[in-house]
């Protein structure tokens, strides 16, 4: 029979030490009953005891990636200072503000408290630790050292979420500024053309050509503007929706994503360096060759490298050198092969590939600061042609008027 899990929440104390300053602190716990016999353990009266209420803000706060490698590395360091496993769980749970992120520490802790490993723990937790996570720490509890497994997990994290945070950044910035240009031309088309409109009907000129046109936009943004507007979600959340369940539009995508002039290099680039820092891991943690690129297939995050290691990985489980194999396979650049046959050669393969992550993720900071500094004067440019077309369109008719008279 499963025994239910007791609820621990955080608690806001005051109370006075033997001197009888006033104190006053924050102590999770089950109850204030415990809270109380813990703070007279350490010498302190306890006065009011209350449970902390989560701000509003953070009670539906998901956990992210960027938390979890957090915690691998509070843990690391927990327990590379000697901390045990079970109060490294108590110390790193109060630490965080997301009511959420302690209440996973705090199920973890109780799994290992059963008597389950840390492995098997983070294991019923699928959604925030996945086969890599686990498999790299329960390689840790077998060979007895953790506290290596955890800090070369956490390194790996941390870099992971820097590189997708890097990529991130070059895909957010164009696409919310042409997010803005649409809703200002909008606006234009829909309260400020109307007004010119009237003005010129009372002239009873001809109307230059491509006033017209923008005339003939305005009306029809007037009358379907709000079907326009629910077009658009239904697009996008259409989009977004097929791409879950189409496998093949995945590809696709993944696919045309490389063949994209500058976006495409980067998006090579990050996934080479995924591919070198997760089998540069994995294998430097002890797991074999075979296994160790059975997980990097499922991180590389992109079709035609999936594809490609799992490639590999059949010619190294054939006998085939691992440099070999990325030659043949035609994905990889040189620079990567090279680095990789130096360290099968030298017996330091998680070393040269660490060098080749580290190189890629470089290369991927300079693209994503270059194609920044390109994009700026490139989308101020193009609200210029937007906006000022529009303005020259309006005003047309009247410089015509002007030079008429």
């Amino acid at each position: 029979m499963a025994v239910k899990a007791v609820k621990v929440s955080v608690y806001a104390w005051e109370g006075t030490d033997r001197k009888g300053t006033k104190m006053t602190g924050e102590l999770s716990g089950h109850n204030p009953l415990l809270i109380k016999a813990q703070l007279r353990k350490q010498g302190i009266s306890p006065g009011k005891v209350r449970k902390k209420n989560g701000s509003i803000f953070n009670a539906g706060k998901r956990i992210k990636p960027v938390d979890i490698a957090l915690f691998t590395r509070q843990m690391a360091t927990m327990m590379k200072a000697g901390v045990p496993l079970l109060q490294s769980f108590d110390i790193i749970g109060e630490g965080f503000d997301n009511p959420n992120m302690r209440k996973l520490v705090s199920e973890v802790k109780q799994e290992v408290a059963a008597g389950n490993s840390f492995a098997a723990a983070l294991r019923k937790k699928p959604r925030y630790f996945d086969d890599l996570y686990c498999n790299l720490v329960d390689a840790g509890e077998q060979a007895g050292a953790l506290e290596t497994l955890l800090e070369r997990v956490a390194t790996y994290k941390e870099k992971s979420e820097t590189l997708k945070a890097r990529i991130k950044k070059a895909m957010t910035y164009p696409l919310a500024v042409i997010f803005v240009a649409s809703i200002v031309t909008g606006i234009l088309l829909v309260k400020v053309v109307p007004q010119f409109q009237t003005v010129f009907s009372g002239l009873g000129a001809q109307l230059p050509a491509f006033t017209l046109m923008v005339i003939a936009l305005s009306e029809f943004m007037q009358q379907w503007w709000l079907l326009v507007l629910v077009g658009i979600v239904a697009v996008v959340f259409g989009f977004r929706h097929t791409r879950k369940r189409s496998q093949r539009l995945r590809d696709w995508l993944d696919v045309s994503l490389l063949k994209l002039p500058l976006v495409g290099t980067l998006m090579y680039k990050s996934a080479v360096a995924r591919y070198a820092r997760t089998l540069s891991t994995t294998f430097a943690a002890g797991v074999p060759l075979v296994q160790a690129l059975d997980s990097v297939a499922g991180v590389t995050g992109n079709i035609v490298f999936t594809n490609a290691v799992n490639r590999i990985r059949q010619d190294v489980s054939n006998g085939i050198q691992l440099n070999f194999s990325m030659r043949t396979c035609g994905v990889f650049p040189n620079m990567a092969i090279q680095m990789t046959a130096i360290g099968e050669e030298s017996g330091a393969l998680d070393d040269m590939l660490e060098k080749v992550a580290t190189y890629y993720e470089g290369e991927v900071d300079n693209m994503v600061d270059n194609l920044t500094s390109l994009m700026e004067p490139f989308i101020m440019v193009t609200l210029g042609v937007i906006v000022g077309g529009l303005v020259v369109a309006m005003y047309l008719p009247i410089f015509q008027l002007g030079s008429a008279i």
